[in-house]
């Protein structure tokens, strides 16, 4: 039988993060297993050379992180009662950072949501979920959000 100690949730704090949240709760409940809550901040590595100073750079990604660990703690808040979860804001490409959090911490399931794009959405962004699905040598939850406001 599959042993899930480790849950990885990854949230973008977007409008159904919570639902997403409220799904690696429940199964955190159900398998006793710890969550880690990951959110992503972009990595703005690419504009270095574009005529904006290195430094002027890392004081604006250190001001997003800054915000998102802000926004991680309201959201553990929020969302799982006191020491139910662990937050962790990374910096950097999202599928990539997720999948090495999770093979770094021995995650056994990531639940992470999709943002439903189609078309050219799709085609320009590409999906973290379906990168992270793809890569993962664990399983992966991903509810999408009409589903999620479903369930909610």
């Amino acid at each position: 039988m599959a042993q899930i100690k480790k849950i990885l949730c990854a949230v973008d704090f977007a409008e159904y993060s919570p639902q997403v949240a409220d799904y690696a709760r429940t199964l955190s409940e159900a398998f006793q297993a710890e969550i880690h809550v990951v959110y992503v901040a972009p990595t703005l590595a690419q504009y270095v050379g574009f005529q904006i100073a290195p430094s002027s750079i890392e004081n604006f990604v250190g001001e997003i992180i800054s915000g998102a660990e802000q926004t991680m703690d309201a959201f553990l808040n929020e969302n799982f009662g006191s020491d139910q979860a662990q937050g962790h804001v990374l910096s950097g490409y999202a599928a990539e950072e997720i999948l090495a959090f999770a093979n770094e911490h021995n995650v056994d399931l990531i639940v992470m949501g999709t943002h439903g794009r189609k078309g050219i959405d799709r085609i320009l962004f590409g999906s973290v979920a379906e990168k992270v699905v793809k890569a993962a040598s664990m399983p992966v939850v991903t509810l999408r959000p009409k589903d999620v406001k479903a369930a909610g």
